[in-house]
C-alpha cells in the first residue's frame, strides 16, 4: 500500500491552511496523481481542475483551460497593444480580450466563487496562456492580485511533454518572454509558487536503476550509467516471440505499424468492440480508439487502474486475450490468473455553481463507456506517461525532445525488465536547460516547515478578515443603484438600492474597525486563538442578523421582479447582487467554524468547515421569503407562470461524490426504473445494467427485483455444475433462451453467496 511522503503531507497542509501557490512536481512514479485525488477528496475549498488539452483534462477529471476561461485559440500578448495576425497565427492582447470577452453569468459565478485552481500536466502549459488566465481571473473577480486572489496548484513533471509554440508565434512572443514554460510567464515571475518536489519513488526499488534515472533527469549521466544500460542491448529482440514485453518508441507511426502487423499475424477471427457514447462527448477527447480490434492471443494493456478493492490491474498492466465473445473479454496475466474485463466510464464534465450553497459542482455533459484496454505490442513515449511496465523494449535511438530517454526508462519497475533495441548514446538525451535551471528553486523540508507556519497564520488572519470585509458587496449595491438612477430620484429600484447601500456603508465601517482589532490580535508575538474565537463569535452575533436581513430583502425583491414582465435585465442584476449577499453570510458562518477548529486544535478539512445550517441556509431563507410573500400577495400570484418567467429550470441537487455504481444504487432506491436511471445519468441501458450486476454481487440488490421467478428457476437449472470463468459456452448452449444480461445477473447472484 502506498504511504504518503512528507512532501505530500506538506502539500495537503499548504492547500488547506494557506493561500500560497504551489508547484508540485516529482520524478516518475512518485505519486502525483494519487496526491491530486487526495487533495480533491479532502480540501474545504471551492476547487476546479483544468489541463491544457482535452485528453489531459479528461484524465485529471476536469475541463480544458480554454473552455473554463472562454479563451480563443490564439497566442496572448501581455500588454494592451492591437496585435496583428500573421499568415498562420492569431494573437490576442489584454485590450482585445477585454473588448470581445464573452462569458455567461454561470461561468462568471464559478470563477467568482473559485478558491483553488488546480492545473494538471503543467509541463504543457505555455507562458502566454498562463498570463491570459491570470488576466481573465483578475478581470472577472475584479481583483488585481495574481490570479484574482485564487490559490493555484500547478502539478506536473517538466521533463515530460513540453509546451508547443509555432515558430512564427515564437518570433512575436520572444519579445515578451524569455522562454515558453509556465514559469516564464509574467505572473509567475512576479509571484513565484512554492516549489515542492515529491522525492519518494514508489515505482522503482532498485538503487542502481534509481541512481541512473536521477542522473538522466538531472543532466548528470555518466559513462558508467550508459555502460550499465547498454548491457541490456539486444538488437535482434522480437517482442512478438517474447510475450509480456511492450516496445516503447518515439514515433506514432512505428507504434501503430507494430500493433497492426502483430494483430494481423495472429490466427483466428478478429472481433471489434465499440464505445457507448451518451450526451456531449466530442470525438477529439475519446480516451481510447472508438474501434477496438482484438483476437485471441493479442497482447493488451490496461489504461486505467482497477477501481475495485481487489486492485487486480493498473495503468500499464500487460495481459493476453484468453477468449472473446460479443459480451465478454477474458484476459490472462503472466501468473496465469484471468480476469473478465469490465467496461470503464469516462465523463465529460463542466463546472457550475450550486445557487444554494455557493459550492462549485461538477455537471456531467456526456459519458464514454468502453473497455479500458488497448493493443500493447508497442506504444509511444508520450502515450506511456503515467504507466508502469514490468517488461519493455526501448527504441529510443531517435529521441527528438529533451528528456524522452528518461521518460521511457522511468516507465519500468527495474532493470530486470529492460531491453534496449540499440545502444544508448550520450548525445540527444539531455534535459531542457531552462527546466534544469528552474529546478534549483525547489524547497527543502526546513523551508517547507517554516513557510507553513507563517503562511498558515497569514491565511487564518486573511480568511477571518475577509469574512468581515464587504467592500465588493457594497460596490455591487452601488452598481445596482447607479444603473437605476434616472436623476429624478423617483425610480423605485433606485430608492430601494440607495437605502440599503447607505445601511451597508455604515455596517462596513463598523466591520473595518473590527478588522483593525483582528490585525492587532494577529500581530502579537504569541497569538491567543481562544481569545480570537471569543471576539469572532461576538462580532458574528452582531453582524449576522444585519446581513441576514439584507438577504431577506434581496430575495424578496427577486420575488417581486420575477412576476413583472419585461424585467429580465433587472432580474439578472438582482441575481448577481444575491450571489454576493449570500456569499457574505456563508463566509461569516464558515469563519466561526474555522476559528473554532483552530482554537480546539482540529485540522482544517472539508468535513469540519461546513454544517447543515450552512448547506440549508439559502433554501430555508428562500422558503421563508416565498411563504411570507404569498401571504401578502396571494391574489396576485400565478406560480406556474410567474416563478419561472426568468429563472432557468432548476437541476436536481448534485449527489455527494460517490462511485458511479453507488449513484445508480441511490437512484434505484428512490424507485427509479433502469430506463429512468439511464436518462438521468446520461448512460446507456447496458451500462446501468452493468451497475446492477455489481450491486447484485455486492448483495445490495436482490435478483428478485430484476428478474421474474420463472426466469430465475430456469437460470438456476442452467448453472448447475457450471464451472467455466466465462459465460460464452453457456450462451452458445442456450442461445436466445437467456440474454447476456440475465446470465451476468445470475452469475453475480451466485458470487454474492445469496
Amino acid at each position: 500500500m502506498q504511504t504518503i511522503s512528507s512532501e505530500a503531507k506538506y502539500t495537503l497542509q499548504f492547500i488547506n491552511q494557506t493561500k500560497r501557490n504551489i508547484f508540485l512536481t516529482g520524478k516518475a512514479g512518485t505519486g502525483k496523481t494519487t496526491l491530486l485525488r487526495d487533495i480533491l477528496k479532502t480540501t474545504h475549498k471551492n476547487v476546479v481542475v483544468v489541463a491544457p488539452t482535452g485528453i489531459a483534462a479528461l484524465n485529471a477529471g476536469g475541463v480544458t483551460i480554454h473552455s473554463l476561461f472562454q479563451l480563443p485559440f490564439a497566442a496572448f500578448l501581455p500588454d494592451y497593444s492591437e496585435p496583428k495576425f500573421t499568415e498562420f497565427s492569431k494573437f490576442e492582447s489584454r485590450s482585445t480580450l477585454a473588448r470581445h470577452f464573452k462569458m455567461n453569468s454561470l461561468k462568471k459565478s464559478v470563477l467568482r466563487n473559485l478558491e483553488l485552481l488546480i492545473i494538471d500536466e503543467v509541463s504543457m502549459l505555455r507562458a502566454d496562456l498562463l498570463d491570459a488566465m491570470d488576466f481573465m481571473l483578475q478581470h472577472v473577480r475584479k481583483n488585481k492580485e495574481a490570479f484574482g486572489g485564487v490559490q493555484v496548484l500547478f502539478i506536473g513533471d517538466l521533463l515530460q511533454l513540453p509546451p508547443v509554440i509555432k515558430e512564427d508565434e515564437w518570433q512575436v512572443l520572444r519579445q515578451f518572454y524569455k522562454g515558453k514554460y509556465f514559469f516564464h510567464s509574467h505572473v509567475i515571475q512576479q509571484k513565484p509558487p512554492l516549489y515542492i518536489e515529491l522525492s519518494k519513488i514508489f515505482r522503482q526499488t532498485d538503487d542502481t536503476f534509481i541512481s541512473i534515472l536521477n542522473n538522466l533527469r538531472n543532466n548528470q549521466v555518466t559513462l558508467t550509467d550508459i555502460s550499465t544500460l547498454n548491457q541490456y542491448v539486444n538488437a535482434k529482440f522480437d517482442s512478438k516471440i517474447n510475450l509480456g514485453f511492450i516496445t516503447i518508441t518515439t514515433h506514432n507511426y512505428k507504434a501503430d505499424s507494430l500493433n497492426t502487423k502483430s494483430l494481423s499475424d495472429l490466427q483466428g477471427q478478429q472481433k471489434s468492440y465499440y464505445p457507448e457514447v451518451i450526451g456531449d462527448f466530442p470525438e477529439k477527447i475519446f480516451p481510447v480508439d472508438s474501434e477496438l480490434n482484438l483476437k485471441v492471443g493479442a497482447q493488451i494493456m490496461f489504461i486505467k487502474n482497477d477501481l475495485s478493492v481487489e486492485k487486480r490491474f493498473f495503468n500499464g498492466k500487460m495481459g493476453v486475450i484468453e477468449s472473446l465473445s460479443d459480451e465478454e473479454i477474458m484476459v490472462r496475466f503472466d501468473d496465469n490468473s484471468t480476469i473478465l474485463v469490465e467496461k470503464y466510464e469516462w465523463q465529460n464534465i463542466k463546472y457550475s455553481l450550486n445557487i444554494d450553497t455557493k459550492e462549485i459542482e461538477e455537471e456531467v455533459l456526456g459519458t464514454f463507456v468502453h473497455y479500458p484496454i488497448k493493443l500493447a505490442w508497442a506504444i509511444t513515449v508520450h502515450k506511456s506517461q503515467g504507466m508502469t511496465f514490468d517488461k519493455a523494449a526501448l527504441d529510443v535511438s531517435q529521441v527528438f525532445l529533451p528528456g524522452q530517454a528518461y521518460v521511457a526508462l522511468s516507465r519500468l519497475r527495474s532493470l530486470n525488465g529492460l531491453i534496449l533495441l540499440s545502444p544508448l548514446q550520450m548525445n540527444g538525451i539531455s534535459s531542457d536547460s531552462d527546466v534544469m535551471d528552474y529546478s534549483v528553486h525547489k524547497a527543502d523540508e526546513s523551508l517547507l516547515a517554516t513557510s507553513l507556519q507563517t503562511e498558515t497564520q497569514t491565511f487564518l488572519a486573511g480568511y477571518l478578515k475577509s469574512a468581515f470585509d464587504w467592500q465588493n458587496l457594497t460596490q455591487e449595491w452601488r452598481n445596482y443603484q447607479f444603473s437605476h438612477d434616472d436623476k429624478s430620484g423617483k425610480n423605485q429600484h433606485f430608492i430601494w438600492a440607495k437605502k440599503h447601500t447607505e445601511l451597508l456603508v455604515d455596517l462596513a465601517e463598523a466591520s473595518r474597525k473590527f478588522r483593525s482589532q483582528l490585525d492587532q490580535l494577529f500581530s502579537r508575538e504569541t497569538i491567543d486563538y481562544e481569545f480570537i474565537e471569543v471576539r469572532i463569535i461576538a462580532a458574528y452575533d452582531y453582524f449576522f442578523p444585519k446581513l441576514d436581513a439584507f438577504v431577506f430583502e434581496v430575495l424578496w425583491k427577486l420575488e417581486e421582479v420575477k412576476r413583472l414582465k419585461k424585467h429580465k435585465a433587472i432580474y439578472e442584476e438582482l441575481l448577481v447582487l444575491e450571489e454576493f449577499q449570500i456569499k457574505s453570510v456563508l463566509d461569516l458562518m464558515k469563519a466561526v467554524l474555522l476559528i473554532r477548529n483552530i482554537a480546539s486544535g482540529e485540522i482544517i478539512s472539508k468535513e469540519n468547515l461546513t454544517s447543515d445550517k450552512i448547506k440549508s441556509y439559502k433554501i430555508n431563507k428562500l422558503e421563508l421569503v416565498r411563504n411570507e410573500f404569498k401571504k401578502l400577495n396571494h391574489s396576485l400570484i400565478d406560480d406556474s407562470v410567474d416563478e419561472n418567467r426568468y429563472s432557468k429550470k432548476s437541476k436536481k441537487e448534485k449527489e455527494a461524490k460517490k462511485s458511479t455504481t453507488e449513484i445508480t444504487f441511490e437512484l434505484w432506491k428512490e424507485n427509479n426504473s433502469l430506463k429512468d436511471i439511464a436518462v438521468i445519468r446520461k448512460f446507456s441501458m447496458q451500462t446501468i445494467i452493468g451497475h446492477m450486476v455489481k450491486l447484485i454481487e455486492a448483495g445490495k440488490v436482490s435478483i428478485l427485483e430484476l428478474l421474474p421467478d420463472d426466469k430465475i428457476k430456469e437460470l438456476e437449472k442452467a448453472f448447475e455444475d457450471y464451472q467455466e470463468d466465462t459465460l460464452n459456452p453457456l450462451k452458445e448452449k442456450y442461445g436466445d433462451q437467456f440474454t447476456w444480461d440475465e446470465l451476468k445477473m445470475y452469475r453475480a447472484n451466485i458470487l454474492s453467496g445469496k
